[in-house]
């Protein structure tokens, strides 16, 4: 009877090792989207997951967690276990937060890992018809001629379009004013409409209109151009070194996660990116794709933390 006690417990040593020993992953991978359904990232993620999931060998199911600018599905991510089965598909404004909110419940730098940037949203400097300027240089002249009179229009209060205006104002001496709205739709139309002059925009999401003459784009914001607007400058071609605003999508999981599971969850992402077809179609929306490596994608989200940090400081903007 002992013995088969023994034997027993030997049995669910064995196995319970040979169970720990199954190679990630295992079982189905959640995907925790900070954004309500429909957004970029869901777009993204639905184009991506065919070929991640062939690569992984298993199921990634989004789970969208809306709310308090990205925070709270932010924080479901960072208190998640370390094990790769509780990822994230966060925007830009995950990098932004840190400096726009007063308590932050988790550190962005520190408290989760980096598996791959996935995409790039290019923006662009877009003025209405009415404003005489061609160029980041007359911007920047007239502007300063005119401080507090020209409006800059947004999405919203701590948004991509907001804290490059601010980032425009800090390194170029002016004092052009910042419209938010409830969305980039609103701010896009009354745009168009002359309400106001002038807007830091995604450029899939304008230009449309640009090509229709209803506005005009001066620059991009991205470090290269776009793909599709290779006709338009760089904010450091225009004149303005250093100006280089990212509307970067990361890829990312709690902190802790093992080396080689970032390794495996990283290369499946980049498979996904490098497969022709979904290359194109996500150059034919604006988005450029990146697949950037671990340590590419941790260095990326210190340097973008740190940099909105130190524009929200200079601009005096006040956290809430």
């Amino acid at each position: 009877m002992k013995r088969c006690c023994v034997w027993g417990s030997f049995t669910v040593m064995l196995f319970g090792g040979v169970a720990m020993a199954q190679p990630f992953p295992n079982k189905l991978i959640r995907v925790v989207n900070p954004a309500a359904p429909g957004g970029n990232s869901d777009v993204f993620f639905r184009l991506l997951q065919p070929k991640m999931t062939e690569v992984l060998g298993q199921q990634l199911v989004f789970d969208y967690r809306a709310g308090a600018g990205g925070t709270v599905g932010g924080e479901i991510i960072a208190k998640s276990p370390p094990d790769g089965y509780t990822v994230g598909l966060v925007a830009a404004s995950f990098v932004i937060n840190p400096s726009m909110i007063k308590k932050m419940p988790y550190d962005t730098v520190k408290d989760f890992t980096g598996l791959g940037l996935v995409v790039d949203v290019p923006s662009g400097l877009v003025v209405h018809p009415s404003l005489p300027v061609k160029n980041v240089k007359e911007l920047i002249t007239l502007a300063k001629s005119r401080p507090g009179q020209l409006f800059c229009s947004s999405s919203g209060r701590a948004t991509v379009g907001h804290m490059s205006v601010e980032l425009f104002n800090a390194m170029a001496g002016t004092k052009i004013v910042h419209v938010p709205y409830k969305g980039a739709g609103p701010a896009i139309i009354d745009l168009v409409a002359g309400h106001v002059q002038l807007q830091f925009s995604s450029l899939p999401l304008v230009y449309g209109h640009v090509q229709q003459g209803r506005i005009r784009l001066i620059a991009q914001t991205g470090d290269k151009r776009a793909g599709f607007a290779k006709e338009v400058p760089t904010m450091i071609e225009a004149g303005m070194p250093g100006y280089v605003v990212s509307s970067g999508f990361s890829y990312i999981g709690p902190a802790g996660i093992p080396r080689a599971i970032g390794e495996r969850l990283n290369s499946a992402l980049v498979t996904s990116l490098r497969d022709p077809a979904n290359r194109k179609f996500l150059i034919e929306q604006g988005a450029e794709p990146v697949g950037s490596t671990l340590d590419e994608h941790e260095a990326y989200i210190k340097a973008e933390v740190a940099k909105w940090i130190k524009v929200v400081k200079q601009a005096g903007i006040e956290a809430q």
